[in-house]
């Protein structure tokens, strides 16, 4: 699909069909997040791929915005391995990252049929805990990931975008 048409026709899915999808689909998804930039190529990001029947019902019992999706990435930062600037102590590149794999990995999922849906419902305590994550490694998102129902739609605010003149400022 030509990358113009992917990223305006890309909504968050928020009911899937039932149907695994294919390792090779699924590879492909998180190929993209892998060759996605980060700072200095770092890399913070780590990535849960949930899909057995107990992961699922695991991510289910903590979020409700699971969505019914067969698959579910929990991608977390690894708070040892992000860009931190030498020039202030607070400014660093991980949840950047981050959110910059999880966009290519939305994109890429929507170019080949699958729909996604970023999720921040969830306490990344309990993630954490539930999925016995290292002591350096913080949730940031979970990422639905499934066939798209026949029934599935947009929220109407998808159609609802600021005007540029709102956002963007040429100086």
């Amino acid at each position: 699909m030509e990358f113009t048409k992917v990223i305006k026709e890309r909504y968050s899915v928020r009911k899937y069909k039932p149907d695994m999808i294919w390792d090779d689909e699924l590879n492909r998804i998180l190929e993209a997040g892998m060759v996605s930039p980060t700072g200095c190529n770092y890399q913070p990001q780590r990535i849960y791929v949930l899909k057995s029947d107990e992961a699922i019902a695991k991510i289910r019992s903590l979020s409700r915005c699971a969505f019914d999706a067969p698959v579910v990435l929990l991608i977390a930062l690894d708070e040892t391995a992000d860009w931190k600037s030498p020039l202030e102590a607070d400014c660093r590149a991980g949840i950047q990252d981050v959110s910059i794999v999880a966009d290519h990995m939305m994109l890429a999922a929507w170019d080949i049929g699958i729909g996604s849906c970023w999720v921040n419902y969830f306490k990344p305590s309990e993630v954490k805990e539930a999925f016995d994550l290292p002591e350096n490694e913080t949730p940031i998102l979970l990422m639905t990931l499934g066939y798209p129902a026949d029934d599935a739609e947009p929220l109407k605010l998808h159609y609802e975008s600021k005007d540029m003149t709102e956002i963007v400022k040429v100086l």
